[in-house]
């Protein structure tokens, strides 16, 4: 954070925007996220690349329109993304194709939207071909192939291999090419991704391999125009584990992009689409402690400290879902108390509404300094799949996004949902 918006993080500050927005609230870091973006156009104008930003990973139109304003591309994962890209200002149509529609199910307005708006398919499975051409679609596609091997923080991140469901086998792309030459459809790129949030050097080496595998495929896709090498670039959510240097994926890049300019015997696009490292950083969620409750060891298990705060999974679902890491901060009208352990848990009738835990499913109490009702709570580094995660779950409503700008102000990006919000689409009427 910049100086300015560092000035945020005290009990005062944090405290007048709760009595203006609530809380929990959702604190939107500006400089946090221009950093990244630099991060980022620094290794691809080495390389010679283009980027586009996993919307997925934080879809509010403000992020939207500031990776827009910094000539980052679009990657949307279902027809209500493309809308929510084209509100925020992004082209539609594929000359070039700033908007791409990466799906492995046609579902809702999916196919409506490719149609209307002229967005580029990333298809995922072979079916899809068919479902294209059914519909009447005659463009350019692209195609997401499983190169049979990827990485992830957690299982459940990983995106290449036998147990992934995204994409279309390797050895199955040839066939897959095929019934799209059949179907009047050109494959104009191919795509993969093979996990999010690796150690940097799994990453690097399983680059290089998918940039061999692509350079070894693209001789079957005559009228290929681009090629992506999908996202994965890791952020580092433990202060232990230091700043991660990207500066390494800029050569990378650039030997990749040559190695398939070769293979293809012409000049190709070569993409990346990282989410997590672009937004992970720039946002916190801010909390309020409700109590401070204690239980008693006895002979099923340790005694804990609980803080009880406002904020739950229905806000940020990654530690109950994952067990993941996120840096919390104590902010205190009373100033620095004494550390101990502490288990933060949130209000919700579920008793995995725990943020500090492991990924074995158990607790993980943080030493912090001791919190008291009324105090606040932030979990940091939480912008990558935070908000875009939230939910209703026991009909509460989301919690709202605050933009902080580099100077120090502040505006009201979202609002807080509220009851009629989450019943407005609840009906009673026959079909």
């Amino acid at each position: 954070m910049t100086t300015s918006t560092a000035g945020i993080w005290n009990f005062e500050s944090l405290n007048n925007l709760a009595s203006r927005v609530g809380t929990p609230f959702w604190l939107v870091d500006a400089a946090a996220l221009r950093r990244r973006i630099r991060a980022i156009k620094e290794i691809t104008n080495t390389g010679g690349l283009q980027s586009r930003y996993a919307m997925k990973a934080l879809s509010a139109t403000r992020v939207l329109k500031e990776m827009r304003e910094q000539g980052i591309w679009i990657d949307a994962v279902s027809g209500n993304e493309v809308l929510r890209a084209l509100r925020a200002g992004f082209p539609a149509g594929n000359q070039p194709p700033v908007i791409l529609l990466t799906a492995d199910v046609f579902r809702d307005n999916a196919l409506k939207v490719i149609l209307d708006h002229g967005i580029l398919p990333n298809i995922g499975s072979p079916g899809m071909v068919r479902q294209l051409a059914d519909a009447g679609y005659n463009g350019p596609i692209a195609m997401r192939v499983n190169p049979g091997f990827g990485h992830g923080h957690v299982n459940a991140c990983d995106t290449g291999g036998p147990s992934s469901k995204h994409g279309i086998w390797l050895s199955a792309a040839g066939e897959a090419a095929d019934a799209a030459r059949k179907a009047g459809l050109r494959v104009v790129m191919l795509h993969a991704h093979i996990g999010s949030g690796p150690k940097m050097e799994e990453l690097l080496a399983n680059l290089r391999r998918l940039a061999g595998e692509f350079a070894r495929l693209a001789t079957d896709f005559p009228d290929l125009e681009a090629i992506s090498l999908g996202g994965g670039i890791p952020h580092a959510y433990k202060e232990s584990q230091g700043e991660i240097d990207v500066t390494p994926l800029g050569p990378l890049f650039g030997e990749a992009r040559e190695l398939l300019i070769k293979a293809v015997g012409r000049d190709v696009r070569v993409e990346i689409e990282p989410g997590r490292f672009f937004v992970a950083p720039s946002v916190s969620l801010v909390t309020r402690v409700a109590d401070v409750k204690k239980t008693s060891t006895n002979e099923k298990g340790q005694g804990q400290t609980f803080a009880m705060v406002d904020g739950g999974f229905v806000d940020l679902i990654r530690p109950a879902m994952y067990g993941s890491y996120h840096k919390i901060t104590v902010h205190s009208a009373r100033g620095a108390a004494p550390e101990k352990d502490i288990v933060v848990a949130g209000p919700l009738c579920e008793s995995g509404d725990v943020f500090t835990r492991d990924s074995s499913d158990l607790l993980a109490p943080r030493h912090l300094p001791e919190p008291s009702p009324g105090d606040l709570l932030a979990l940091h580094d939480a912008g990558a799949y935070g908000y875009a995660m939230s939910s209703n779950y026991n009909s509460i409503g989301r919690a709202p996004q605050v933009w902080l700008e580099e100077d120090g102000s502040t505006r009201l990006i979202s609002r807080r949902e509220t009851i009629e919000d989450i019943l407005k689409a609840e009906t009673d009427e026959a079909v």
